[in-house]
């Protein structure tokens, strides 16, 4: 959990080998995007991370307390010795009767691999692995209740996806080696962000060589998710590319001060059936204690972040379900899969929110949701949430009203929507345009108007992430995006996300398609890692398609 923080090998599994190993399987099991408990039904992980290696006296209580405000899982903090106090099998055994005794799922982490290949305090994976089947006898027997986070974070930025997919595939082999059969879970590269797409495009590999199909795996969302498409177009791709379940293992509503999304984090758990945990019950230091959920420790004493994660519409009380392993309700059969685009998916959101109207307004004709910048059809039957009517997903009106401005109810009848509000970003260096570009679908149409901001997202004594931030100020939609910076002290960029980015001094950037059209009022945004030339980062100009 840090900014920024956070090859192809094949395996061929016989058939029938595996499907004697599962028939024997007891607890978790992955089945399509779906985990399932050890009596078969779904489990959707809603839970909070909780540091217990920096803070073992408080642990008891803190579990206690994560389970009164309805989270159905904890994810929890070990070390294997590599960089803080080893935590015993003994310890390991007690905190898995803690979170029993409470009801709540136990996801074990072990957090001293994270940033390796980066971080140079970062331990190394096997030593890791080693640390898993010397406290074995703490998890055998327990599989309907643990489910193994192999490392946390374990790789920084710029590690070769080969490194990804290799340390990842031999470890998964030596856990089952040994006779561990529990679910495992994998989280993404680049400090968990996988901004690189390394977990995105290779996920299925890694998968693979668990002979038991047993693995899921886990994105950390911070700053580099700053906006709904950002988010959705990661979850969406992700599990209609792989087919297997994912969570969002870290977040929270800011990170080292820049801002996350958490809002539609949130949404889009729900609209795709995927878990989330938000970071972390309490104890976190003093740069980032904007990610405390409870205010020094006190469970009636919720930060800003923790109220939204907790008690928000689509939060911990409204949408957790308690395992039914511990007598929680139990769903529906379940399918071998869930699709996972939007358009397709046959559930409904359980997250109603409880000062919704009991009645809806009819929907005008022409009238459709602009839900964080995509446009869903509204419902005309749910009174809250999402919903499911002739064959796509719908957002009730109540709901879609709740946004904030620029979004909420658009077409015909619908309420001018207000000014769109400032960047988020906070200390951010930006220079921003504001001139005509022309439409080039009808000469008789409004000219829109667009303005371009270059933002400064974190920085240090080499390099920085930057953003630009598009917006489109006119009237009428702009349909495709291109522009162009270029750097006056020999930055460079070395990578770069949601856009196309080409060149090397000076760049262009083009839209990826799916973030193409920009609605007005709205806003696009694309990111990039820059190499610094000079002592501080390098602010340009933007120039090009809506900036001119």
């Amino acid at each position: 959990m840090r900014v920024m923080k956070k090859a192809l090998l094949g395996a061929t599994i016989c058939a029938t080998a595996l499907s004697t190993a599962m028939s024997v399987q007891a607890g978790f099991q992955v089945s399509g995007t779906q985990l399932l408990d050890d009596n078969g039904n779904p489990f959707l992980i809603r839970g909070i991370n909780h540091p217990h290696t920096w803070f073992t006296s408080r642990t008891e209580q803190a579990l206690q307390d994560i389970a009164s405000v309805n989270a159905n899982s904890v994810r929890i903090v070990l070390s294997d010795g590599q960089r803080w106090n080893r935590n015993s099998a003994s310890d390991v055994a007690q905190l898995i009767e803690w979170c029993k005794e409470n009801d709540l799922v136990a996801i074990l982490e072990v957090h001293d691999v994270t940033g390796s290949g980066e971080e140079s305090a970062a331990g190394d994976m096997s030593t890791t692995v080693d640390y898993w089947l010397d406290i074995a006898s703490a998890l055998q027997g327990e599989e309907g209740y643990v489910i193994i986070n192999i490392a946390n974070e374990p790789f920084g930025n710029d590690v070769p996806e080969s490194t990804w997919i290799n340390e990842h595939v031999e470890a998964i082999q030596r856990l089952r080696e040994a006779g561990l059969t529990h679910t495992l879970l994998v989280d993404a590269a680049n400090w968990g962000q996988d901004w690189q797409h390394v977990m995105r495009d290779n996920a299925s590999t890694v998968a693979a060589a668990d002979e038991l199909n047993n693995t899921m795996f886990s994105v950390h969302m911070y700053e580099v998710y700053q906006d709904r498409s950002t988010i959705e177009n990661y979850v969406s791709t992700f599990l209609d590319t792989h087919n297997l379940p994912l969570i969002v293992g870290e977040f929270g509503a800011d990170h080292y001060g820049n801002d996350v999304d958490e809002e539609s984090i949130l949404a889009v758990a729900e609209q795709y059936d995927i878990g989330y945990v938000g970071w972390s019950w309490s104890g976190n230091s003093s740069e980032v204690d904007s990610l405390d959920i409870a205010l020094n420790w006190d469970v009636n004493n919720l930060s800003s972040w923790g109220d939204f994660l907790i008690n928000s519409s689509n939060g911990l009380r409204a949408t957790a379900e308690t395992a039914s392993v511990y007598g929680g309700q139990s769903s529906s059969s379940p399918s071998s899969s869930v699709s996972s685009s939007a358009s397709e998916s046959s559930s409904t959101s359980s997250s109603i929110s409880s000062s919704a109207s009991s009645s809806v307004s009819s929907v005008a004709s022409g009238q459709q949701c602009d839900w964080y910048g995509t446009l869903y059809p509204l419902c005309e039957d749910a009174q809250s949430g999402w919903g499911w009517e002739n064959n796509e997903s719908c957002l009730a009106p109540s709901t879609c009203q709740s946004q904030p401005a620029p979004y909420g109810i658009v077409g015909e009848g619908a309420s001018s929507a207000s000014a769109p509000a400032s960047s988020s970003a906070s200390s951010n260096s930006s220079v921003s345009s504001s001139t005509v570009y022309s439409s080039s679908s009808s000469s008789s149409q409004p000219a829109a108007t667009g303005s371009c901001e270059y933002l400064v997202n974190n920085e240090w004594s080499s390099g920085y992430t930057g953003a630009i931030r598009i917006h489109n100020d006119g009237n009428q939609a702009l349909s495709g995006w291109s522009v162009n910076w270029e750097y006056s002290d020999g930055s460079q960029v070395t990578n770069g996300w949601n856009a196309q980015i080409e060149g090397s001094n000076p760049y262009s950037a083009t839209d990826m398609g799916w973030n193409g059209t920009i609605q007005p009022g709205q806003s696009v945004e694309f990111g990039f890692q820059v190499s610094k030339g000079g002592e501080s980062a390098s602010v340009p100009a933007v120039t090009g398609g809506p900036c001119d």
